[in-house]
């Protein structure tokens, strides 16, 4: 009589090794930068900064049914000292336009923004003299998300944009 085979063992795959299909490596390796930034993207924590009806889909996007929470921001922050990332959500005035400057200066590095809306991006309906035509005349923006007001997988889809962008930045340079 033959030998009886275990009809549950199973031959692994051309090409793949019996430790991929298992997760048994237990040795990982990236770079410096990729880590640093894989954390700084699992961990941004947005500063509060809704000014229109734009405010109100940010808030929106925080809650249960499109749970920023799974980005790691589990929490809007009203201090500046205690967030990476300012989503200026709605039209900024000129008077207005100095506070937002003082708080992004006092956001300790490093930091990003999101200019959500057109009122933020580029002025939106309001062509006048008090309210500024974009907020990237007071702060350097990294992303822009357009809508009037953008709904929020819009919002979801610039804090993608991001992570893709700081993903791509260099921490330590030579």
């Amino acid at each position: 009589m033959g030998v009886a085979q275990n009809p549950t063992t199973t031959l692994p795959r051309a090409g793949v090794a019996q430790g991929q299909k298992t997760g048994s490596f237990g040795v990982v390796t990236t770079t410096l930068d990729q880590a640093v930034n894989w954390g700084r993207t699992r961990a941004m924590w947005p500063m509060l900064f809704g000014l229109a009806c734009c405010a109100i889909e940010m808030m929106a996007t925080q809650a249960s049914h499109y749970d920023m929470s799974r980005f790691g921001m589990e929490l809007m922050r009203a201090s500046p000292r205690q967030s990476d990332l300012m989503i200026v959500a709605g039209r900024v005035s000129r008077k207005m336009a100095p506070v937002l400057r003082r708080l992004y200066d006092q956001m300790p590095a490093p930091k990003w923004v999101i200019a959500m809306g057109d009122c933020a991006s580029c002025g939106g309906i309001f062509n006048n003299y008090a309210i500024l035509q974009g907020v990237d005349e007071i702060v350097p923006v990294d992303v822009y998300v357009a809508g009037c007001p953008p709904r929020p997988e819009q919002l979801l889809h610039g804090i993608m944009t991001l992570h893709e962008k700081v993903m791509q930045e260099k921490v330590f340079t030579r």
